[in-house]
């Protein structure tokens, strides 16, 4: 594996957006100059079930094509997801984990049992609900990943949002615009 390779999973619940979340980083990636991998862990989900994302992002072409099992960051959308799943399993020592609450990270990091490592937290569904009028926390998420490990320009981010949102009219692209940048600064590190 190449020494700058950055590998994000990301766990949600069918229907939060992970799987928009993990393409669009790559897309982003892609759009930066960069090598990248951006997809789902397919299996029967339904709006709802735990599923998993994986994005990687690298300087060099990426040869490594499986889920991710030592990821760099954890991205969590559904912190009800701490009680069923083991968001931290194979963390790297020196890994960040992202979670979608409005708790503390230091309750957050007590709760997983984390002995390393940084924890962000970031009230991403009640930004969502506030900028874009609906509790889909994806596009927040990835604005508090940009401040928790900022591999990826902010401005790419919301250039890529503009593309993939502008059909669905301004309102929507101004709403997810606000709600990454908010998510951006309201970001919460313990």
């Amino acid at each position: 594996m190449p020494d700058k390779m950055v590998e994000i999973r990301w766990h949600a619940r069918g229907g939060q957006g992970a799987k928009t979340a993990a393409t669009l980083v790559a897309a982003v990636a892609l759009e930066e100059g960069k090598f990248s991998q951006g997809f789902p862990d397919y299996g029967p989900e339904r709006e709802g079930a735990p599923i998993r994302g994986y994005t990687r992002i690298s300087d060099t072409p990426v040869q490594v094509h499986s889920a991710i099992y030592t990821p760099d960051i954890v991205v969590v959308l559904d912190a009800s997801l701490l009680d069923s799943v083991d968001v931290s399993e194979g963390l790297k020592a020196d890994g960040i984990i992202l979670i979608n609450s409005s708790s503390e990270p230091a309750v957050l990091r007590k709760k997983l049992g984390l002995k390393s490592g940084k924890v962000y937290t970031v009230d991403a569904t009640q930004i969502a609900i506030e900028e874009i009028g609906r509790p889909i926390p994806n596009t927040p998420m990835m604005g508090a990943l940009m401040k928790a490990m900022p591999i990826l320009k902010l401005e790419t981010i919301l250039h890529d949002i503009e593309k993939k949102f502008k059909s669905k009219g301004e309102q929507i692209v101004q709403g997810n615009f606000r709600a990454i940048r908010r998510a951006f600064e309201e970001v919460k590190v313990g």
